[in-house]
């Protein structure tokens, strides 16, 4: 009974522990990898775009079998790029 409670205890303090070591180890990476991805997204969406607007980029069979995963995220992508920003996005906070 001692040890199942003691074990219970452990796997109580072993999440703080491991948010710990990886809020020191990879959460900064992890958000630059997030922040790349976004940019890769948003190109990758005025790519597909200048195709719905008349200037193709890419051949239209490719951007044809593209277009059913781009339409439910388009919204959302021109919201992003049309939303106002402010000098303070463009400046990165890392220390």
């Amino acid at each position: 009974m001692k040890s199942l409670s003691l074990l219970n205890k452990l796997k109580d303090y072993l999440k703080p522990i491991r948010e710990i070591i990886y809020g020191l180890t990879l959460h900064e990476m992890d958000l630059e990898t997030k922040k790349a991805r976004g940019n890769l997204d948003q190109l990758f969406m005025l790519v597909v775009f200048g195709d719905l607007v008349g200037l193709p980029l890419l051949p239209p069979y490719y951007s044809m079998r593209l277009l059913p995963y781009i339409i439910p995220s388009l919204e959302r992508w021109k919201r992003s790029v049309l939303r106002e920003r402010d000098l303070t996005d463009f400046v990165s906070t890392d220390l």
